[in-house]
C-alpha cells in the first residue's frame, strides 16, 4: 500500500472539504505519518476515515474530527498546548508543528514512560507529563490551547481553570447519544462556550457522568 498517496488523499478528500484552512495545519498532517503511532495490524486503515485506537482506551480521532478541532481552536504559532490523553503522540506531534509548545498529558506512568520514549519524545517543543487528566497539567499552566484527545460526558473545571486569559478548550462533548465539539473561551475571568459542528469522536475513559438517583 503506498501510505504516501494514502495521505495525500486523506488531505484531499477528508480534510480540505470540511472547511479546515489553516495552511500549516494541513502541512503539518501532510507531513506526520500517522502510520507511526498506530498498531502494526491497523496500518492499512491509518488514512481511513475512522477513529483508530492506539492503546487500551486511548484513540487516534478520524481525521476530519481531529482536523476541524484544532482549526476551530484557532492554534497559533505562540500559543502552548495541552494535549490531554496524548496516547502514543500523533495529536502532540502534529501539534508541535503549529504551536510553539506542547504538553502531552498521560494518566498512567507506563503510557507516559512509552510515550516520551516514542516520536513525541524526540521533539524539542513536546514535554510529556504524567498525572490525572482530570486535573490536568496545573504545574505548566496556563495554557492558550487545551486539547482533548476523546469525547467526554462532563468537563473538568480544572481544564478551564487552567486556560490563559485569550484561552481555548478543544473538546468533544457526549450528550446522550449525541457528540458535538466544544470550544470554550476565557475571556474577563469568566469562561462561555460554543457548539461548531457535530462529532463522532470515541469516549474518553473516566469521563461519564455520575448516575442520578430519582425517586
Amino acid at each position: 500500500m503506498d501510505l504516501e498517496a494514502a495521505r495525500a488523499a486523506m488531505i484531499d478528500s477528508q480534510v480540505r472539504p470540511n472547511d479546515v484552512t489553516d495552511h500549516r495545519l494541513i502541512m503539518a498532517m501532510a507531513s506526520v505519518a500517522r502510520e507511526a503511532f498506530i498498531p502494526a495490524s491497523r496500518k492499512a486503515v491509518a488514512y481511513a476515515d475512522i477513529a483508530i485506537e492506539t492503546l487500551p482506551g486511548r484513540w487516534m480521532m478520524q481525521p476530519r474530527d481531529f482536523a476541524k478541532l484544532i482549526q476551530v481552536a484557532g492554534v497559533q504559532a505562540t500559543d502552548r498546548v495541552l494535549d490531554i490523553a496524548a496516547g502514543t503522540g500523533y495529536s502532540s506531534v502534529v501539534l508541535s508543528r503549529v504551536a510553539a509548545g506542547v504538553v502531552a498529558l498521560e494518566e498512567d506512568p507506563a503510557a507516559a514512560r512509552a510515550l516520551e520514549g516514542g516520536m513525541a519524545g524526540a521533539i524539542p517543543n513536546i514535554t510529556v507529563v504524567s498525572g490525572p487528566l482530570k486535573a490536568g497539567a496545573p504545574g505548566h499552566a496556563p495554557f492558550d490551547v487545551i486539547f482533548v484527545n476523546g469525547a467526554v460526558e462532563e468537563v473538568p473545571k480544572a481544564w478551564t481553570d487552567q486556560l490563559a486569559e485569550g484561552g481555548r478548550l478543544a473538546v468533544v462533548v457526549a450528550e446522550g447519544h449525541v457528540r458535538r465539539a466544544r470550544i470554550y473561551a476565557r475571556a474577563g475571568g469568566k469562561t462561555a462556550w460554543r457548539t461548531p459542528f457535530d462529532s463522532a469522536a470515541p469516549s474518553l475513559p473516566g469521563f461519564e457522568r455520575a448516575a442520578e438517583f430519582r425517586l
